[in-house]
């Protein structure tokens, strides 16, 4: 379900109410609803104030819950649900569209069972690279109602110290087509301006870095060391 103006608008502006606490999140994590009248969309709110502190991360990582969103916009692969920075019942924090997804499915099963969605599954691979992410588990790759392919769980990107980390390694050594390059060639000649309000300019440096990488060598990395895969899998 791409995200349209009428969403984003609902999703800004609309009235936030409490559904419940999320379980098993590092961090405080809610489901909540966004509504306006009759319109209503169901969300997943993290907060600042319900965030535990990192040593290698500064707080705040709900910004790069919204980064990853505007790097998969940017990219023109629409693999992150809408997801933008608001207050909210708990003070300022990411809000991100919920994804009516199928909770038997995950990475693991998909790349098995699925190879008709390899592709996606590469984008991913590919946007993880750019984006530094450290915690790609298995259960971070949902397959939604909608038959698309999702990623979740952003808030720990964009470190300027690589530091990926993922389950996505199916794919490594494999050399990465022009068509999935083409956007990330134009991510490298201009980066999007909302990025600078939400990363330091060393992480957005260092993410330049990454792109360039990929389009010097076009193949997907391997992992050199079991620290490049996150516990648990899944």
């Amino acid at each position: 379900m791409s995200a349209t103006a009428e969403m984003l608008d609902l999703f800004t502006n609309g009235e936030m109410e409490l559904v419940g606490q999320m379980p098993n999140s590092s961090n405080a994590t809610f489901m909540v609803t966004i509504s306006r009248g009759e319109d209503q969309l169901r969300g997943i709110y993290k907060p600042l104030r319900g965030e535990r502190p990192l040593w290698d991360f500064p707080a705040g990582l709900f910004k790069r819950e919204v980064a990853a969103y505007q790097l998969s916009q940017a990219l023109g692969w629409d693999l992150i649900p809408l997801t933008i920075a608001r207050d909210g019942i708990y003070g300022e924090g990411s809000v991100q569209l919920f994804i009516e997804h199928d909770p038997a499915e995950h990475y693991f099963s998909l790349y098995e069972e699925r190879p008709d969605l390899h592709e996606r599954l590469k984008q991913m691979a590919v946007f993880d690279v750019i984006a530094n992410n450290t915690d790609r588990k298995g259960g971070h790759t949902l397959l939604g109602l909608d038959g698309q392919v999702w990623g979740i769980d952003h808030g720990v990107c964009f470190s300027a110290e690589w530091k990926l980390r993922t389950v996505i390694w199916d794919f490594m050594g494999q050399i990465i087509c022009d068509e999935m390059l083409e956007p990330v060639k134009r991510l490298s000649e201009s980066t999007p301006p909302q990025f600078s309000a939400l990363l330091s300019s060393g992480e957005i440096d260092a993410m330049h870095n990454r792109i360039d990488w990929l389009l010097e060598h076009r193949v997907f990395p391997s992992p050199e060391s079991r620290y490049e895969y996150p516990w648990p899998l899944l």
